[in-house]
């Protein structure tokens, strides 16, 4: 369960992919193995802020209702409505088809502050 090395994480479990300026952002493998069948998945809508630290939506499982915390602060660009009818895509594939949010992000240099694919794969296995 390594985490891809072409990106970053946040403590609280959340990954970041900058592409063009922008971030795209979803929950990793651990925190979707950890939170068991995903029922329910809500975002925050284009154009809203988010600030790094704070909440910008849930996920619903099975076993608890758990927040989405910014890794990172910006503008919402993007939302993955595909979730609305398919919160199944969590579990079954969080890198790729369940990314939630793409953000223009507000300072840049947050991302260098996120953890690389071995410090949270280090984390991970404590």
């Amino acid at each position: 369960m390594s985490a891809p090395k072409d990106l970053r994480y946040s403590s609280d479990h959340e990954w970041v992919k900058t592409e063009d300026g922008k971030a795209r952002i979803g929950i990793t493998h651990f925190a979707q193995s950890e939170l068991g069948d995903i029922v329910f998945v809500e975002l925050p809508q284009v154009g809203d802020e988010i600030k790094a630290g704070e909440p910008f939506g849930s996920v619903e499982s099975v076993k608890t209702v758990s927040e989405l915390y910014a890794p990172i602060s910006g503008t919402v660009v993007e939302v993955n409505a595909e979730l609305d009818d398919s919160p199944e895509f969590v579990n079954e594939s969080p890198y790729e088809t369940a990314w939630m949010i793409v953000i223009e992000p507000s300072d840049a240099s947050e991302i260098d502050g996120l953890l690389t694919d071995e410090a949270y794969n280090k984390l991970i296995q404590e």
